[in-house]
C-alpha cells in the first residue's frame, strides 16, 4: 500500500501545504472527481476547526482505499453507505434501501477494523445507467426495465470493476435480466461519457450525481426495481483519529454532512467535470456559502 499512496496528490491548493504539525489526519479519496470534492470539503472543514490535515486524492478504487483505511494509512474517507457495506459483506441481511439499517450494519462491519461510521449526509450518489437523449427517444427508454428489450444489441460502458460489483453487471443481470451484446471497460466517468456521446457504447454506467447529467443531453434511466442500495455520503474515520480529536472532529464533520444534498453534488460535479473548475476552490466556495468557512474580506 505505501507505494500507491506516495504517488497521490496531497496538501496542495489555496490553503498551501498541510500544516507542519504532528499527526495530521490523512483525508483520502477514491479515483473520481466527486470523491476528491468530498474529501476536500470535509478536510478543509477540519482544518478550519484547527485539526491538521493531509490530503491524499485519487488513491484508486475501493479495492485500494479500504485496505489503506483498515491498516491506518489513511484516517478519514467520505464513503457511500450501501456500496461500502456490500464491499465488506457481499450479502448483508438488512434492507438495503433503508439508510438507518445500512448505516447500523456498516458500523458493525467497520468495527472489526477499528473504524467508526459518522452521521450520513442527505446527499446520495448511486450507480445508474445513462443513454443519450436520442437513444432514449429512438428506443422509448425511461427505466432500466425498458432497456431489457434492446440490451441484447447494445454495448454497455462501465468501470472495469463493474463485472464483479453486485450493483453493476451482476445486479443488472439478476434484477433486470439485462444481457448486453458487449461490455467495454473505461477507467473514468469522463471516458464513459465520451464513449457514450461518440457512439462507441450505447449505454454507460454513471453515477446519479455525475455533472454531465446536468444539461439534459444524457438520460438517466430510472432504477424502477430498486437495484441500488441507499448510498448516502457518510464519513468514516479510524478509531485512532477519533480518539485524538474527538468532538472537535465530529462537530466539524457533522456540520458538513448536515448541509450536503444530492442536488448540490450534481451542481458541484458540473462545475468540476464540465466547467473545469478546481476541486479545492469549489470545496472552499461551498463551505463559505454554507457559513462553515468565513468569506474572504
Amino acid at each position: 500500500m505505501p507505494a500507491p499512496l506516495a504517488a497521490c496528490q496531497h496538501g496542495a491548493g489555496p490553503d498551501g501545504p498541510a500544516r507542519a504539525q504532528a499527526s495530521p489526519v490523512v483525508v483520502a479519496s477514491f479515483n473520481f472527481p466527486e470523491s476528491e470534492l468530498l474529501a476536500a470539503i470535509y478536510g478543509l472543514a477540519l482544518r478550519h476547526a484547527g485539526i491538521p490535515v493531509e490530503f491524499r486524492f485519487d488513491i484508486g478504487p475501493r479495492e485500494l482505499v479500504e485496505p489503506a483505511l483498515e491498516h491506518g494509512l489513511v484516517g478519514l474517507v467520505p464513503e457511500y453507505l450501501g456500496t461500502a457495506l456490500t464491499s465488506i459483506e457481499p450479502h448483508p441481511s438488512v434492507t438495503m434501501t433503508d439508510p438507518a439499517a445500512v448505516r447500523a450494519a456498516l458500523a458493525r462491519a467497520f468495527a472489526a477494523w477499528n473504524v467508526a461510521v459518522l452521521t450520513p449526509a442527505r446527499a446520495q450518489d448511486q450507480d445508474g445507467v445513462a443513454v443519450t437523449r436520442a437513444t432514449a427517444a429512438r428506443l422509448h427508454l425511461h427505466s432500466l426495465s425498458d432497456l431489457q428489450r434492446a440490451a441484447g444489441s447494445l454495448a454497455l460502458g462501465g468501470p472495469p470493476e463493474c463485472v464483479s460489483r453486485p450493483f453493476c453487471l451482476p445486479g443488472l443481470r439478476s434484477v433486470y435480466g439485462l444481457r448486453f451484446a458487449r461490455f467495454l471497460p473505461f477507467g473514468t466517468e469522463q471516458q464513459r461519457v465520451t464513449a457514450l456521446t461518440d457512439g462507441v457504447v450505447n449505454a454507460a454506467v454513471l453515477t446519479t450525481t455525475d455533472g454531465n447529467l446536468a444539461d439534459g443531453s444524457l438520460v438517466l434511466l430510472t432504477d424502477n426495481r430498486h437495484l441500488q442500495p441507499a448510498d448516502n455520503v457518510v464519513p468514516v474515520v479510524t478509531a485512532q483519529v477519533l480518539a485524538r480529536y474527538g468532538k472537535r472532529l465530529t462537530t466539524a464533520v457533522d456540520a458538513v454532512s448536515a448541509r450536503l444534498t444530492s442536488a448540490e453534488l450534481l451542481f458541484l460535479n458540473w462545475r468540476i467535470e464540465v466547467a473545469g473548475h478546481g476541486v479545492l476552490a469549489e470545496a472552499r466556495a461551498w463551505l463559505e456559502r454554507h457559513g462553515i468557512l468565513p468569506r474572504p474580506g
